[in-house]
């Protein structure tokens, strides 16, 4: 597998290598940091660079813990992860490229076409078509645009789901909230932040919590409920009575 990841890396001379050899470990380190990874500070890539210094080892486990790598029983283990970083970040650098080929691969094969027939699959929900249109959807519904357009996009969806379903909007007194508009602001909060903002923003979210977990406890109550109609008040069935031995 190592020796598959080198020709993938374009090392050179990588299938007439032997890897366990500590010479020939420590000349793929260097290389790899040189043309694939180069994460390694200048004067950690100096001193990997010097492979016969006695304080090469000592250079290598900080730089390899400095990548993340973690503890492996053998040299050899350690090259492969070394390796699958480097393929990482190769493949990360030329996405495009690899994403082309794929794409191209895929027209040519005899693999049969599978069109989705979701639109929303074909968005880019990261473009700022996208972003544009969540926001301006958001002011219609008066709802605050988040920076992340997928947040805004749940908010959305919250709003349309509780508020705009057909039930709803056929009956809106059956959702419209009636009463007094709970006192937020008089409420105590339990503990003081020493600034008015914050204690309102303290409060908000906790009602928010104790809303998320009613709501739970609905779910919880109706599952039980469901649960209970197919076990509860079993019938039984006397015909298959038997009187004695």
């Amino acid at each position: 597998m190592s020796k598959r990841l080198l020709n993938a890396l374009e090392y050179p001379q990588a299938d007439s290598l032997n890897l366990n050899d500590p010479l020939t470990f420590k000349k793929i380190v260097v290389w790899l940091e040189s043309n694939k990874i180069k994460n390694a500070p200048a004067n950690t890539f100096n001193a990997l660079k010097n492979i016969n210094s006695r304080e090469w080892d000592i250079v290598y486990d900080k730089y390899k813990d400095s990548l993340g790598c973690p503890a492996l029983g053998s040299r050899v283990e350690e090259l492969q992860w070394l390796l699958g970083h480097a393929v990482q970040i190769t493949s990360s650098l030329n996405r495009n490229l690899y994403l082309k080929y794929a794409t191209e691969n895929m027209e040519t094969s005899n693999v049969p076409v599978i069109v989705a027939e979701n639109p929303l699959d074909k968005l880019n929900f990261r473009s700022k078509e996208f972003t544009d249109g969540i926001n301006d959807l958001a002011k219609i519904l008066k709802i605050v645009p988040h920076p992340d357009p997928l947040v805004t996009l749940r908010a959305v969806r919250k709003l349309i789901t509780k508020r705009m379903a057909p039930d709803c909007v056929e009956n809106p007194q059956k959702y419209i909230v009636n009463g007094t508009p709970y006192p937020i602001q008089e409420a105590p909060l339990g503990f003081d932040l020493h600034d008015p903002v914050l204690n309102n923003a303290a409060n908000i979210l906790r009602m928010l919590y104790i809303h998320d977990l009613r709501e739970l406890q609905t779910k919880a109550n109706e599952l039980i409920v469901a649960a209970q109609s197919v076990t509860a008040n079993p019938k039984t069935d006397t015909k298959l009575g038997k009187v004695g031995f």
